[in-house]
């Protein structure tokens, strides 16, 4: 159960991440480059959270497959 809960954990930030990063892409065209783009991102918080909820995913994976 504590590796479910986990999953839905790291789910649930990977979401959140992944849609805060699609949501700054609005700020390509008001006239930000692709390398200022991804500076902007680099220091947002809330963009760490996609590749944190896909580590915790991955974790939570693999600790299920080895209680199997």
């Amino acid at each position: 159960m504590g590796s479910f809960f986990l999953f839905l954990v790291g789910f649930g930030m990977a979401v959140t991440g992944s849609v805060t990063i699609i949501a700054y892409f609005n700020f390509l065209p008001a006239g930000l480059t692709w390398a200022d783009y991804f500076m902007f991102i680099a220091g947002r918080l809330e963009c760490y959270f996609l590749p944190l909820g896909l580590l915790i995913i991955l974790i939570s994976l693999r600790h299920f497959n080895v209680e199997k």
